[in-house]
């Protein structure tokens, strides 16, 4: 795990926090990602896999996603909106074929 601790969300948490549908949590997740993550993350950490908690902001990158999804719920056993994210990459994993780099 290269981090340690969650960064402090800039903005606050979500109130009454309650489970999302898959298509909100990902549409909240990739907002976070783009306005406070990707900038951080994308020079240094390329291909590494990054797990937003969408209710606070906070997130945790690791190597892979077992190792981001294990810290995160060290960290926040609560969290229960969750997205993860490759950094650089269109999708998270692949399925028997070249994974697609982003294009930005």
């Amino acid at each position: 795990m290269r981090n340690a601790e969650i960064p402090a969300p800039t903005q606050s948490p979500r109130p009454n926090a309650q489970t999302l549908s898959r298509d909100e949590v990902a549409r909240l997740g990739k907002e976070i990602y783009e306005r406070d993550i990707r900038m951080q993350v994308e020079a240094n950490h390329y291909g590494e896999v990054v797990a937003i908690d969408v209710d606070s902001g906070g997130w945790i990158i690791g190597e892979e996603v077992l190792e981001a999804v294990d810290c995160l719920r060290r960290q926040r056993p609560d969290a229960t909106n969750v997205l993860l994210e490759r950094v650089g990459y269109r999708a998270l994993d692949n399925l028997g074929c070249r994974l697609p780099r982003s294009v930005k």
